[in-house]
């Protein structure tokens, strides 16, 4: 293991202590799901006793979407990366659609939000900003 690796797996695991877990929940006005979708990440992240700072982010034109790679509402971002990250050729104000094991929903359930937050918790340095170590 590099000294960097090493410093990084320690900051991350620290900062689990002193700071809570930053969440963007990225949404457009006209998506009826992302309410229900903020409803399920709190009730996922009290059952799992974490600590979370949820940012709401209003995706407000096709042009903005495109810009960030949107892939729909409700979006759920840690330190910038997606929990369910995917590969398009192009990006815009829709809706998002998720596996469950209910059929197609509009949301993730509570129980794949609660799997998809303890992965995280577990291997946060992958959810990290890499920590500069002198040049």
């Amino acid at each position: 293991m590099t000294f960097e690796k090493y410093v990084m797996g320690w900051s991350a695991r620290l900062s689990n202590y002193w700071c809570p877990m930053e969440i963007n929940l990225l949404f457009f006005d006209g998506c009826p799901s992302w309410q229900q979708g903020l409803k399920n990440l709190h009730t996922a992240l009290a059952i799992e006793g974490i600590q979370a700072e949820i940012r709401l982010v209003k995706v407000e034109n096709e042009t903005s979407a495109e810009r960030i790679h949107f892939l729909g509402s409700p979006s759920y971002q840690i330190n910038g990366i997606d929990l369910w990250p995917e590969n398009r050729q192009s990006y815009g104000l829709s809706c998002r659609v998720y596996a469950t094991p209910f059929g197609i929903k509009g949301v993730p359930t509570v129980d794949m939000l609660r799997e998809k937050l303890r992965a995280v918790s577990t291997n946060q340095e992958n959810f990290q900003p890499p920590i500069q170590v002198g040049k």
